[in-house]
């Protein structure tokens, strides 16, 4: 073995280590999720479902298991019952491990009574929680976004350039910039400006991303890019205890910058898929990609693969349908129904001559006349003969015979007390009960 190899090799099993026993990953659970309305209705931003049998938050947390990292927190504070269900249902550790994946909800305590102000605030409001474990590293993760990152290559870069503090960045255009911490590097890929979602064309311009880099990434530069920052940074343990002695609440806004002048920060550049589901439109998107051929996202990558809760239900039964680009999910029953673009979800009932397109369905937490729904006379599903297109249906709905739902000739924003209409898309709320015949 060469001596470049051993050197390899031991970085590789260094960051092995320092994942699997020094790291503490800390997912952020968002606010109140206002722009994902009515999906948000009942339950925090990190459990609304995704692809048709996950959850948001298993996303953030499969990057942490499929890296090595086991020691995960979730904070949230909003609608957490479904969340914690979800949790404790999916992530069990073996006794023989100090791994876990546990809720922190917001509380008032002796030393604060506020709900959390900003991410900042959030995780100082848990530190005593976060520094039991003894983690050198903490990772700290958004729990509303679609990507696949092996956090070890993150670790590596950090550990290389003894930084401070890295932060995980990707490419973006112009349109784009405006909604994202921008930063400017060096060649080290040291930071030295950062301006959180900047809206001056002038202090844009300043912070455009030289053309050589973005030829070194492959990326054409016919037009300016601008390097984003992807809300995922790693604190080495005492930057992280020192940047939150004091009363700032947020990280991009008032933490970062704060640290540019003091500690080495450092850019870590991604150059996958990555998706913020932050809206409805965006949601429905990703959703929708998911059905393509060749998807953006891939869930079908053996080697890191998503987890969630298992729930041992039978595979779905197809009594004749015409399906194109769609992911059905386990426990249904479609009936001679034409889906195109289609995520349907677990325990979900299609009855025959219904036509879809470009529907997004929860699917159902129950079958029919399962324990304690035993007296709902109209039970989850979709009945004959509807025609239902750009739509995203929660869980628990039922929509009678007849129907036609569409956002064809109807505002871009809407209020309805069967459905919402956001970005031009319907959603039906969870349990919902749409009459037979109905049209929207």
């Amino acid at each position: 073995m060469s001596s470049k190899t051993a050197v390899k090799l031991a970085s590789r099993l260094e960051v092995e280590t320092l994942a699997r026993r020094s790291t503490l990953a800390i997912v952020m659970g968002g606010g109140a999720g206002s722009r994902l309305y009515p999906l948000t209705k009942e339950r925090s931003k990190p459990a609304v479902p995704l692809a048709g049998k996950y959850r948001l938050v298993d996303i953030p947390i499969g990057n942490c298991i499929n890296s090595g990292i086991r020691q995960v927190y979730v904070l949230t504070q909003y609608n957490s019952a479904s969340l914690n269900r979800h949790i404790n249902r999916a992530y069990k550790f073996d006794s023989f491990s100090r791994g876990f994946v546990e809720i922190l909800a917001a509380q008032q305590t002796n030393e604060g009574k506020q709900w959390y102000q900003g991410t900042a605030d959030a995780v100082r409001q848990n530190m005593r929680y976060f520094l039991e474990s003894g983690a050198e590293y903490y990772l700290v993760l958004s729990g509303d976004q679609l990507y696949r990152m092996d956090y070890r290559k993150l670790m590596a870069e950090h550990i290389a350039s003894s930084a401070d503090l890295t932060i995980a960045t990707l490419p973006v255009n112009a349109r784009d910039a405006a909604g994202f911490g921008i930063m400017q590097t060096d060649e080290s890929g040291q930071i030295h400006h950062f301006v959180e979602k900047p809206k001056d064309p002038e202090v844009l311009a300043k912070l455009a991303m030289p053309t050589s880099t973005l030829a070194e990434m492959g990326i054409p530069s016919e037009n300016p890019m601008y390097q984003a920052s992807m809300g995922i940074y790693l604190f080495n343990r005492d930057v992280l205890i020192e940047c939150l002695d004091n009363d700032w609440m947020d990280f991009g806004k008032d933490i970062i910058p704060s640290l540019l002048d003091k500690k080495k920060v450092q850019a870590h550049n991604f150059q996958g898929y990555w998706e913020d589901i932050g809206t409805i439109r965006s949601f429905f998107e990703a959703n929708l990609d998911l059905t393509s051929v060749v998807p953006k996202y891939d869930f079908f990558d053996s080697l890191a693969p998503v987890y969630t809760h298992a729930r041992f239900l039978p595979a779905s039964k197809i009594n004749g349908a015409n399906v194109r680009e769609s992911l059905i999910s386990d426990g249904g029953v479609i009936t001679d129904a034409t889906l195109h673009r289609v995520v349907v979800g677990v325990r979900s009932i299609i009855e025959r001559g219904t036509w879809m397109r470009e529907v997004v369905m929860m699917g159902s937490d129950y079958f029919a006349g399962a324990p304690g729904h035993e007296n709902r006379d109209r039970p989850p599903g979709i009945g004959q003969n509807c025609r239902i297109e750009r739509t995203i249906i929660d869980k628990n709905v039922h929509i009678g015979d007849n129907c036609v739902i569409t956002p064809d000739n109807k505002p871009e924003t809407m209020d309805h007390e069967l459905y919402h209409i956001r970005d031009g898309i319907v959603v039906i709320p969870k349990d919902t009960v749409i009459p037979a015949g109905t049209w929207i």
